[in-house]
């Protein structure tokens, strides 16, 4: 690519002309052929800035307050699934069969899963609280040890009524 010649009144006023238009810095050096340190120094020049720190700090606040409401209404999403899973546990429970010498397909109700199936239910239940609480952390009403000892005691409670020690 050939060296740009010496900077021109045409150059100064793309430059004046794109900064109007919000283009950055950047965008404008490309557009234009030219290196950054160029366009820095024409816009030095015109009296224009490209500092926007202010903008990007805001910009930066309203994305990490969205990321922190989706991460909070997803953190629920776990919640939920976490109580209806554990709703399952001590429900009838439908079974699938398929099998025999002719592939037959059946299936039957059993009163509740079997202890292995309650165990599955139980570890699916602690991951989504789990990840739920990290996700949301909850306040520090008598700190957070408090609410992991208490998921701790629910758990253990579960395995000692279903057998799963």
């Amino acid at each position: 690519m050939a060296k740009p010649g010496p900077v021109t009144d045409k150059d100064r006023a793309e430059v004046r002309r794109m900064h109007a238009e919000g283009l950055g810095r950047n965008d404008i050096a490309k557009a234009l052929g030219r290196s950054g340190r160029t366009i820095s120094d024409i816009a030095k020049s015109l009296g224009l800035s490209f500092a926007r720190a202010a903008e990007v700090r805001a910009a930066t606040e309203i994305r990490q307050a969205d990321l922190a409401a989706r991460r909070a209404a997803f953190a629920i999403r776990l919640h939920d699934i976490a109580e209806a899973e554990a709703e399952k546990i001590n429900q009838p429970h439908k079974y699938f069969d398929w099998g025999g010498k002719e592939h037959d397909f059946d299936t039957y109700t059993a009163d509740e899963p079997t202890p292995s199936d309650k165990r599955a239910y139980m570890s699916l239940v602690a991951t989504a609280i789990d990840r739920s609480v990290k996700l949301a952390p909850p306040k520090e009403e008598g700190g957070a040890g408090e609410v992991g000892s208490l998921l701790t005691n629910l758990f253990d409670r579960l395995r000692e009524r279903h057998g799963d020690h």
